[in-house]
């Protein structure tokens, strides 16, 4: 498979990764904040256990990459899936390992080394929590100045997100 990639492949892999965060943004507001509401409110609110039912979201975009996989290996006319499936699938896994291992502590992520870069896209989705709005973003999120307003004029009202996403089994742990 390797020996068949191409500069065009990497590009088109690429360029999803980078499309993926407008895409994510769109549908965290619109479907997560919509009518996919009764799967992501648990992310919203303190944890019950390990596992919370917006877990299944991943799964859920995980099947449709497969399925680009399955096509794109499959039928040729339909290749350029596959490139498409990677960036999809790589913007998935930074989004993971940012927003769930480092900014939230799952799977152990709160004792890792403090990198700005991360604290800052933390703080942005900080602010999604405190107000449950924008910016709805993860990688490179979009914080309206009505909300930098309204968080400077409520500054000592922060939420701890590694604190409010871990077990109280886990917290016991610390």
């Amino acid at each position: 498979m390797l020996s068949n990639l191409s500069a065009w492949d990497v590009l088109l892999a690429a360029v999803v990764f980078v499309i993926m965060e407008a895409v994510a943004a769109a549908e965290h507001r619109w479907a997560m904040h919509g009518f996919a509401w009764s799967w992501h409110r648990s992310h919203h609110l303190p944890p019950e256990g390990r596992f919370e039912r917006n877990d299944r979201f991943p799964f859920v975009f995980a099947g449709l990459a497969i399925v680009m996989f399955v096509a794109g290996t499959n039928v040729g006319s339909l290749r350029f899936l596959v490139p498409v499936a990677v960036g999809i699938t790589a913007y998935g896994a930074a989004y993971f390992l940012v927003h769930d291992v480092y900014i939230h502590g799952r799977l152990g992520g709160r004792h890792l080394p403090r990198i700005g870069a991360l604290d800052r896209l933390g703080a942005a989705h900080e602010l999604h929590h405190r107000f449950n709005g924008a910016p709805y973003g993860m990688l490179a999120p979009v914080v309206p100045a009505s909300v930098r307003d309204r968080a400077e004029r409520s500054r000592g009202a922060r939420i701890d997100l590694t604190e409010r996403r871990r077990t109280t089994a886990e917290r016991a742990d610390s």
